[in-house]
């Protein structure tokens, strides 16, 4: 039998503190959506422990009283993945931030998994390492939500993504178990669950603490500012670096439209006039790096770059950089609301792609500005709407939607750090047949039986899929919950 709210804060008071069990509207109203913002829904009860013993009391109770569990740290996901269950828990991660252990011998930093995922560096600068993965939240978001979404970031190009970055992981599954996955050392016995957990977007177990790897800060860096007339020029001057073996740092590429926007929000100095700009960061010891530069500087202007500019001091790059991480906020400046796509592409078609998306912009009639991860190929199209509009939300997410099938078509993928969350179900009965969607399933089942963590997220059904028009019903559907959309 259900149980009444009272009785269920009764039941949850008995684990945790007053302060850390939220049922009042309003305690519950700052948690009813994550970064993707048209889909809200306000959970039955906020929890927020402080210690992993808090977390393993909760836990039971949910798994005892059949409680969905969605687990969250900063929320800034862009996919849904930290969307609350309706009847369910929303498990905060706020109070678990401490930055556990330093250890500069073994270049390694243990963390509880609400700490920020600058803060880690901030935490190893003293030892001259830092953390690599740095996506455009980094102030704000955690390791937590890092490991849930696979994040990357501006420097993933050449140092990875989260999953390259974690050495080791408490976990803990809804029957209770603790499972200790990998370690300081570079290899462990057994199947490769580490990897699997990076990515799982919450579905398989509740992260406790978190061993990431720590990299010496680089002895140098350069940074280059290229500007392009023609967006297709810019694209194929991406693909020609990486193809003579120049494996940059970060591999950055803005449109005409987000340049303009930047410019208007922060002014890094950027030349206005250019249909797309690259910026290029390489690293290194000072003998590499000038070799390094000067032939990347060759590939651009062959390329027929109409400057090449190269930052003359750390300041002159931190001001680059910043502008490319304030291009999200600068582009929110400028409408009501916008829609951030997160597909991937082989880096060859970048151009070819690039030019489809705007011509989907001039059939759907919204606006779309380009800023991405050039290096590996990670889209992030903005599409902007006004949502207070009649049937603009629907057409950005229809556009949106033709945009994650063409990375598809490309042989790219619907994601690449964003998750799929709520936001890309239509999307993976694209990517994935029938059988393979079933394998999901099985893994979730295996360490979810009762399917508690994260509902609904991540894994279509295959009716879904039949009614998306993507692939025939088989016997056996999955389970699936329906979720509001504001």
């Amino acid at each position: 039998m259900r149980a009444s709210l009272s009785e269920l804060t009764k039941r949850f008071h008995q684990v945790l503190p007053e302060d850390a069990v939220l049922v009042k509207h309003e305690q519950l109203a700052p948690y009813e959506c994550d970064g993707l913002t048209a889909y809200r829904q306000v959970p039955r009860v906020a929890l927020l422990p402080a210690t992993s013993e808090q977390v393993r009391a909760a836990v039971a109770l949910c798994r005892e009283l059949e409680l969905p569990i969605v687990a969250r740290g900063a929320g800034t996901s862009l996919s849904g993945g930290a969307l609350p269950h309706p009847e369910g828990v929303l498990l905060n991660f706020a109070r678990l931030n401490r930055v556990l252990e330093i250890d500069p011998q073994n270049r390694t930093a243990t963390v509880e998994p609400g700490v920020r995922n600058l803060a880690i560096s901030e935490a190893a600068r003293p030892y001259g390492l830092y953390y690599a993965p740095d996506p455009s939240s980094q102030i704000a978001c955690t390791i937590g939500g890092n490991i849930a979404e696979n994040s990357g970031g501006i420097h993933c190009l050449k140092y990875g993504l989260t999953v390259h970055n974690i050495q080791a992981l408490k976990v803990l599954t809804t029957d209770g178990e603790i499972l200790e996955l990998g370690g300081k050392h570079l290899e462990s016995p057994g199947f490769d669950l580490l990897a699997l957990m990076n990515g799982s977007e919450g579905m398989l177990g509740v992260v406790l603490q978190a061993t990431v790897k720590l990299l010496p800060q680089p002895h140098a860096r350069k940074v280059l500012l290229a500007a392009f007339s023609d967006v297709r020029d810019a694209g194929n001057a991406v693909a020609a670096i990486i193809s003579h073996g120049i494996i940059p740092a970060g591999l950055e590429m803005m449109d005409h439209f987000t340049i303009q926007a930047t410019e208007q929000y922060c002014s890094p100095g950027y030349p206005k006039d250019a249909a797309a700009i690259l910026i290029c960061e390489l690293d290194g010891y000072e003998e590499e790096l000038a070799n390094q530069t000067e032939r990347a500087r060759q590939l651009l202007e062959q390329h027929q770059a109409t400057q090449v500019r190269l930052a003359s001091n750390e300041q002159e790059a931190e001001v680059l950089w910043q502008g490319r991480k304030a291009a999200f906020p600068a582009l929110g400046n400028l409408t009501p609301d916008y829609y951030c796509m997160d597909g991937t592409i082989p880096r060859k078609h970048l151009a070819e792609v690039l030019e489809e998306i705007y011509a989907l912009s001039g059939k759907f009639g919204l606006r779309v500005a380009n800023v991405f991860h050039a290096g590996d190929g990670n889209l992030h199209p903005l599409i902007l709407y006004d949502a207070n509009e009649q049937g603009q939300l629907e057409k950005a997410e229809e556009f949106g939607s033709e945009i994650l099938q063409l990375c598809v078509r490309m042989g790219g993928t619907i994601t690449g750090e964003h998750g799929v969350g709520v936001e890309k179900l239509n999307q993976m009965c694209v990517q994935f047949n029938s059988k393979e969607l079933q394998t999901f399933y099985a893994i979730k089942s295996a360490f979810d039986e009762h399917g508690l963590l994260n509902p609904g997220k991540a894994i279509p059904t295959l009716h879904r899929c039949a009614e998306f028009g993507a692939m025939h019903v088989h016997e056996g559907k999955l389970p699936h919950a329906d979720l509001p959309r504001f």
